[in-house]
């Protein structure tokens, strides 16, 4: 396991205590590097939607944990945010949330000569996707060839 799995795992680990007693949901956990400057995200959620407050009570706890703990090498700046409304599917529990809807897939190759899908999540499993087209056709993708999977939005 490489440092960032590493730091991104021992987060989670740290960070879940905080979340679950406040009813929140950890969504993922990454850690990034930006302009020349690494960040280490926690992605939070709730029913109903995450507030300001709400990621800045999760940083003030996990900030002093993250002094102490000092696990992290170099400097890097601790953020908490809400996953957003664009946010991919990545674990089982986006997928269960999102059967029924509106999913946005987005391919590495061509697939039919095109690289960009909409349709219904019908199904999922450890390897594959399936997606129910506007023309009633089941779609199935292998996980490995999405470059994106998201819910998707009409703006």
């Amino acid at each position: 396991m490489g440092k960032k799995q590493e730091y991104e795992k021992r987060t989670e680990s740290l960070i879940l205590p905080i979340l679950n007693r406040n009813h929140f949901e950890l969504v993922d956990v990454e850690y990034i590097k930006e302009g020349g400057t690494w960040y280490l995200r926690a992605y939070i959620d709730k029913e109903g939607g995450i507030t300001v407050d709400d990621c800045e009570l999760v940083s003030r706890e996990m900030n002093v944990i993250l002094d102490e703990e000092d696990y992290v090498e170099g400097a890097y700046i601790f953020e908490v945010s809400s996953p957003g409304l664009l946010r991919p599917l990545k674990k089982e529990k986006d997928y269960i949330r999102n059967l029924g809807r509106q999913i946005e897939i987005r391919t590495y190759r061509p697939v039919n000569h095109e690289k960009e899908f909409y349709g219904i999540l019908k199904a999922y499993d450890e390897k594959s996707v399936t997606i129910t087209g506007e023309d009633g056709t089941d779609l199935v993708f292998e996980k490995s060839d999405l470059a994106l999977i998201r819910q998707a939005f009409d703006f």
